[in-house]
Parts: C-alpha cells; structure tokens; sequence
C-alpha cells in the first residue's frame, strides 16, 4: 500500500510525468480509466435521454407520406413543337426546374384545393398536434398579439381565406425533387391521415398535368389571336412596298433586261469594244513606224533591214523580191571567183541586182503608206467609242445614284414579304398545334394509401435519443474530467509536488451519527460519541487507518533519526480536511506502540482538538505560555495510552497567536518538553488562511501535512509548499485523507497498488473503512 521512501528535495518538484506523457502521445489507459469513472454519468445521461425519446414516441402524432413519380418527356410533344435552339443540358435543367416551381406554386395548390374540397375537410383543416406544435402555437400567439397577428387570423376567414390557407397547408406538406440527374420529379405529401395523404397526391399529379394541357391551349389560342391581326398588317405593309419599288423604277427609268440595266449592259459592251480599240490602235502605230524606219533608212539599207519583215504577214511580195536578190547575189559571188567581176555576166547579174534592190525599196514605201492609212482608221476609231463610252458613262452615273434608293426600297419590300412568310408559317403552326391534347409529362408511379408512418420512426427515435444521450453524458464525464484539480493518487502527490506520499486514510464511520466520521473533526463545537473518531489507530490497531499513520512514523523515524525528542507539526492548507483527527490518532498509535508521546492543540484560533477531544479543560497552552501556569499542570493523560495531551484554552479572542506560538514561553516549553517524551505532535492551524504554522515552523523538526482526497486543489497545494520556503524543506511527507478506497482504483493505472487495493484486505483484520459514508 505504501510506497518507498523518496530522497527529500527542498524544492517542489516539475512534472515527474512529463517525460511519460511526451511518450505516451495517447494514453489508452488513462482515456478507458475516465472512461470507467464516468461510466455511471454517461450511462444516466443516456438513459434519460432513451426516457425522452420513448416520451416523445408517445405523445408524437404520426404521419402518412404518399408519393408518386412523373416523367418529363418532351418525345410526347415533338411532333408539336419545334426544336429549341438552346443547348440540350441547358434546356433539360431550366425545364426541370421550372417543372418543380409549378408544382410547388400557390396557383396549383389552390386548384387541388377546389378539385377535393379541402376547405370542407376538418381533418386536413384541423389536424392533430403534437406537444411541440403546441408549444410552438402558443409562442407564435403570444408573438402576434404584438405584431398584428389579429389582422392574419382575420385573412382566414371567408371562402377565399380558407382556401389560400388550405393551399398554404398543402405547400408547407408538400415536397418536389428531382430524382437524381434523370427526367423523374418525384413528388411526396405528408399527412396525419394515410388515404388523404394518398387522395391529395393522386390530385396534385392530375391538375399537374391538367394544367400543363390548359397551358398548351391558351397559350396556342392566344398565339393564333395575335398572329391573325399581326397578319393582315404585315401583308398590307409587303404590299405596299412592291408597289414603291416598281413605281420608282419606272419614273427614273431604272429598266433592266435579265437581272441588269440597259445603261449598265450598253457601258460594259462600249467598255471592252473601246479597250480591242485601243490595242488595235497600239499595233498599227507599232507597224507603221517599223516600216517608215526601215524607208527612212534608205534603198541600201532597205534591202538589208527587209530580212526583219520577212516573218511578218502581207510581205508575201517583199519575201520573194528578196529571194530573188539573194540569189542573184549569190550568182555573182560565183562569177566572180571564177572569172573575175569584169566578166559581162558578172556585169550583167548586177544590173539585176540593182533593179530588184529598187523593187524592195519601192515595195517598202508602198506598204509604209499602207499602215500609215491603216493607223489612222484605228486613231478614228478609238476616239469615236471613247466618245461614246463617256456619253453612257454620264447616264449610268445618274442611274447608279437613283439605283441605290431603288435598292433601298426593294430591300424594305423583301424584308416585309420575309416577314410575312415567316409570321404565316407561324401561324398555320398555332392553328394545328390547337389541335394537339398533349403534356409533356406522364405518370409513371400512381400514389397508393401508405401503410405505415412516415414519422416517427420509432427505432431511429430512440436510436438517435440514446446516441444523443450518450454523447451528453460523454460531453459532461469529459467536463467532469475537465473540472478534476484534486489528488487521488499517490503518484500525483511525488510528481507534483516533490515530496514523500505517505498513505490514503480511509472514510471511517464513527460508531454515532455522520457527524462523527473525521471530515468534521476540525468543525467547531463537540460532534457525538467523536472519541471513537479520535481513537481509531488505537481500537484498531490492524485497520488502513492505522497502518498509514505508521507510514507516517516511519518516514518520522528516517528522516529525524538521530534525534531523542521530535517536535512534528499536523497541518494542512484549508479547514476541514481532519488534521485534527490524523494528529490525535496519530499521537494516540504512539503513544500505544509504548513511546512518550505529547499532544499539543497549536491551533489557539479553533481549538478542534480539545473540543473534540471533551477534555473542558480551565487552563490550556495560553496559560503555558505566557507563564500562568506549569505545563505539567495543564496536560492530561489518557489512562489507556498514556498520551500525554496539553489542551488550548481559549476564553477569548486572541489577536496575536501566531507571536504566542513562536515565542520565548513557547521556546521553553518544547525544550523541557524534550527531555522528557520522544514525540511532540502539534496540531497546528491550516496554511491557508493564518500564519500561525509558519510562524512555529522554526521549533519544529517535520510536519506531516494532510490533504483531503478529491477536495483540495493540487494547484493550491503546490503554490502554498512553493511560498512556505520554511515548512516545505521539513515536511516528512502528505497523507490523502478520507478516501474513498473502492474508487480509488479508478483513479490509478494498471499495475500500481491502488488498483490491487482490494488485495489487502485480508492484512487489515479491523477495517473501519466504509466508502459509502464518505464525508
């Protein structure tokens, strides 16, 4: 049960557990031992919430949905419409969706209203209503009372009243979705009455569909009313358009023959007679002067220069002069070589020579003139049509600037003829589509009378009560947890605080009422039968109780040893935590093990002890002190034990206690008291509130401090030890005080003693201990 002996460090130790919880990021056995703690919580808070789901089940009104399945499908209707130009995604989601508004408007609800004469009907005007309802019905009251809720309950009443509230009815029960990313709405309506729910969806999906072919209708009639005035317009309009085209062509002359004006045909006609004109122009004065340099040159050199125009036509003449020369040439050429141009033939072949030479040349000039005339004509030629050419082009000039109003004009009529034919086809399209009775939507799943409610669902109520009860009672174990700042385990006391942990002293029930268990040793005023409570180490020497203040002797023992007299200090940071109690039966055990043992009531502000211990003692430590009366004569003995107890007597209110408690009488008073017994218990008063303990802390050898378990906070603890740098290097060690032992093993992991508590019982032959009458 106890633990080993720690070496004692004046300072208070950091975390001891630091290193292990940065290894152990998740400890499972630290989360399921909360868990085992709270385990009661959790299961109470889940229970209760079960109890109000089976409440709500019970009181819950049930609810009957019906639901039925319509097809959108546009096939039914092709053979009516015209395919839309928007994309096909697009127009499926916007005609879905426009689908799903019309079910859920106002105007169709009205209708299946009229259709099953639900203003007649008390069970869909007045249904049942549920607990909650009410509730919420009489808020919504109390609300409009202030914000004109009279005047709303006024548009009740009447025919028109009771329908758009029965039509609200049906909108508020109503629900339409889309069934996936099909063409399906599915369409469901909840009721507290099953074969109206049934009898109100059929309804709905018929007028749906009836109002879609009353759509279809009047929206045709009216196109087909428009479309027929709309006509006669535009004809009168196209009409008159042609009338002013051909009007105008006629008063500008503005003829035209296979698609095209006359001015227009005559200007292309003079154009390209004017451009052939123009090239023949260019070739005869290209002939002429090729010629003329060739007579220019002279007769010699016109037979030369000859041999150029031999290629050309109309030298038919000049070709075979020219042979005729060449070869007389030739002739002589021959003569000569063989005998000499004396010769008379010689002399002869260049007469002839000369006399065709002057042939050419006479030829030559001939055809110069020749061309020179054929030019000339060509000249006269090209400026006739080029005369002629600007005359029409003036006319077409003055056509072209009439042409383009003209072109306005029949661009005005053919749009009005288009326009026309547009609309007529158009109408003739409203007048056969009049004709066509079909929806683009059918029924594919008729709604049925359900069978069973739709709400509330029983096990999915008490499921998600008793999920959401467990959740509540985990979130307020967690808080619980969250909320615990005391010690439990001895563990915390070393890591914590730095010292020796010295044992847990049980719950121990007096053989009285409550009022004698020892978390009220230290209450003002004698509690019943409490020299039971003050004895307990001593009638039962082999109990729990008594084997942690043996802890606590032999830490006494280890710590002081050397020493023939020890002077030890009982406290504890707040009142009421049972050092008054600890003190006497930790002096009391002593004093039976056979050592001289005194027991001082230190605490001169509320001297629990001594009342505790019905000594009414007239004089007490004061007296001692201040030198009234022998210490001897103040103590009193216990005639089992043989403690020897000197008793506080306080007549009245002393302001200064903690100067009597470390003065000289005081001083005195321990060191005689030295000579004579071996232990010197002082109950002195808590840490907390006075400085009395801190201004005996010099007189004394060690204190054994007690700490209430699950009481105290472990951070007021430790910050008082850390302020006390007088009392914290001599405290011999802390006890845990009034523990509940059968939840102490919750509190601790597996392995440590705690948990293996229950072991040692049969160790303890006079347990006093009862964790049920914990204070």
């Amino acid at each position: 049960m106890h633990q080993g002996n720690l070496p004692f460090n004046d300072r208070l130790a950091v975390n001891a557990k630091g290193q292990t919880d940065a290894d152990n990021f998740i400890d499972v056995e630290h989360l399921l031992a909360m868990a085992q703690r709270q385990a009661k919580t959790v299961a109470i808070i889940a229970a209760i919430g079960l109890m109000l789901g089976i409440v709500s089940l019970i009181f819950s009104t049930s609810y009957y949905t019906a639901g039925t399945s319509i097809l959108l499908d546009d096939n039914l209707g092709k053979l009516a419409d015209e395919p839309s130009p928007m994309p096909a995604n697009a127009q499926t989601d916007a005609t879905i969706l426009s689908q799903i508004a019309i079910l859920k408007s106002t105007e169709l609800a009205a209708k299946v209203v009229d259709r099953e004469n639900l203003t007649e009907n008390a069970t869909f005007m007045n249904p049942p209503r549920s607990l909650l309802s009410r509730i919420k019905g009489t808020v919504q009251s109390v609300v409009q009372m202030f914000g004109g809720g009279a005047e709303e309950t006024a548009n009740i009443s009447g025919s028109a009243g009771r329908r758009m509230y029965a039509a609200s009815i049906l909108q508020r029960n109503l629900n339409v979705e889309r069934q996936g990313r099909s063409f399906v709405i599915d369409l469901n309506y909840t009721s507290n009455d099953a074969d109206l729910a049934g009898r109100i969806t059929r309804a709905y999906a018929d007028v749906y569909l009836a109002d879609q072919l009353d759509a279809n209708f009047d929206a045709t009639q009216r196109a087909t009313i428009w479309l027929q005035s709309r006509l006669v317009n535009l004809k009168e309009s196209s009409q008159k358009a042609a009338l002013d085209v051909e009007r105008y062509r006629a008063a500008n002359g503005l003829t035209s023959a296979k698609g095209a004006l006359v001015s227009e045909q005559q200007l292309s006609d003079l154009n390209s007679q004017f451009i052939l004109a123009q090239a023949d122009t260019a070739r005869a004065l290209a002939q002429y002067n090729q010629y003329k340099s060739i007579v220019d040159s002279g007769p010699e050199a016109a037979v030369s220069n000859a041999a150029v125009l031999s290629d050309q036509s109309n030298t038919s003449v000049v070709s075979t002069l020219r042979t005729r020369y060449l070869t007389i040439t030739k002739r002589i050429q021959e003569i000569t070589n063989l005998y000499g141009e004396d010769h008379p033939q010689a002399v002869s072949l260049r007469t002839e020579q000369q006399e065709v030479g002057r042939q050419i040349f006479q030829e030559l000039k001939q055809m110069t003139a020749s061309l020179h005339n054929q030019y000339e004509v060509a000249q006269s030629r090209e400026t006739s049509l080029k005369d002629s050419l600007e005359r029409v082009t003036g006319v077409t000039s003055t056509a072209n600037e009439s042409l383009v109003h003209l072109r306005e004009l029949e661009q005005k009529s053919q749009a009005l003829s288009d326009l026309y034919q547009t609309y007529l086809k158009r109408y003739q399209e409203a007048s056969q589509q009049q004709s066509f009775p079909i929806a683009k939507a059918r029924i594919i799943s008729v709604a049925s009378k359900p069978t069973d409610p739709s709400s509330p669902k029983t096990k999915m109520v008490l499921a998600a009560s008793l999920l959401l009860g467990l959740f509540a009672g985990a979130g307020i174990g967690a808080w619980r947890e969250f909320r615990e700042r005391f010690f439990r385990v001895g563990e915390e006391v070393r890591a914590l605080l730095g010292v020796k942990f010295l044992g847990y002293l049980p719950v121990v029930s007096g053989a009285g009422d409550a009022g004698s268990r020892n978390s009220s040793s230290d209450d003002q005023g004698p509690a019943p039968r409490v020299t039971n409570m003050m004895r307990v180490a001593i009638d039962a020497p082999a109990s729990a109780f008594a084997e942690t203040l043996r802890s606590a002797k032999i830490a006494a023992d280890v710590v002081l040893q050397g020493r023939e007299s020890k002077v030890i200090g009982i406290i504890s940071v707040l009142p009421n935590e049972g050092k008054s109690t600890i003190a006497a039966n930790f002096a009391g055990l002593l004093a039976a093990n056979g050592a001289k043992t005194l027991l001082i009531d230190g605490d001169l502000r509320n001297p629990g002890l001594t009342r505790a211990l019905s000594l009414a003692p007239q004089k007490g430590l004061v007296e001692v002190i201040v030198g009234e009366l022998p210490w001897q004569s103040a103590v009193k003995i216990d005639s089992k034990t043989k403690l020897a107890i000197l008793p506080a007597v306080v007549p009245r209110h002393l302001s200064h206690t903690s100067e009597l408690l470390c003065c000289a009488g005081m001083k005195n008073l321990l060191e005689e008291a030295r000579g004579i017994f071996e232990y010197i218990i002082v109950d002195l008063p808590p840490l907390g509130p006075v400085v009395d303990s801190k201004a005996f802390a010099p007189l004394a050898d060690g204190f054994v401090m007690v700490t209430e378990w699950g009481v105290t906070p472990r951070a007021l603890v430790r910050s008082m030890l850390q302020a006390e740098t007088q009392i914290t290097p001599k405290v011999l060690g802390l006890v845990l005080n009034k523990a509940d032992m059968k939840r102490l093993a919750k509190y601790s992991s597996y392995g440590s003693s705690e948990h293996f508590m229950d072991r040692y019982s049969s160790y303890y032959l006079d347990d006093t201990g009862s964790a049920s009458s914990k204070s």
